[in-house]
């Protein structure tokens, strides 16, 4: 079936992910680039999803807590993307002796997600500069297949790129949830 495509779908693919979204500055990954080119494109463009679902917003939107079952908000949600793009690339993949950047816990919760007095400026800064820096350690694996031990357990870049591309995908879901319930904008 190689180069043959489905009667009726749109030129983008499978109709269930073809919703275009007119501000979508989203870079999408190849439908057929190697393993590598795809691990990390994929995770880039879920990078740019995260970023396109706070585009716009005042920083009191940005740390709206929009559903009330959930302490969850958009900014913290960047927040802890931040954390684990830093403890996944720099400290587990590039043994870094790196510090949590909001550490402690409230509420049983890590204080990343508290963000009643955050600097919005200041997160989204310290994000983008995390995913500029694991851009980097990725790309000084030779292969994905290259391992490390953190904390007695081997891992390879492939898992962690794997994990990262899983993380913002299920924080994206929650992004989408918030950003509709903050003013309504919907899309992928």
């Amino acid at each position: 079936m190689s180069g043959s495509s489905r009667e009726g779908w749109p030129a983008g693919g499978c109709p269930c992910h073809h919703r275009s979204v007119n501000d979508d500055q989203r870079i999408r990954p190849s439908k057929v680039a190697d393993d590598r080119a795809s691990l990390t494109s994929f995770l880039d463009y879920q990078r740019a999803t995260l970023d396109m679902k706070c585009q716009g917003l005042t920083g009191e939107q940005l740390k709206q807590k929009a559903i009330p079952t959930s302490g969850l908000t958009l900014l913290g949600l960047v927040r802890h993307a931040a954390s684990v793009e830093r403890s996944w690339f720099r400290f587990a993949l590039n043994a870094e002796d790196v510090r949590p950047l909001w550490p402690g816990k409230a509420d049983g919760t890590s204080a990343e997600f508290h963000v009643e007095d955050a600097d919005v400026d200041e997160a989204f800064g310290v994000w983008r500069e995390e995913c500029v820096r694991a851009r980097a350690v990725a790309s000084s694996f030779a292969s994905l297949d290259d391992t490390v031990t953190c904390g007695g357990v081997t891992i390879s870049l492939r898992y962690v790129l794997t994990h990262m591309i899983e993380e913002y995908a299920r924080h994206n879901g929650h992004a989408d949830l918030l950003r509709e319930a903050t003013d309504g904008a919907v899309g992928e």
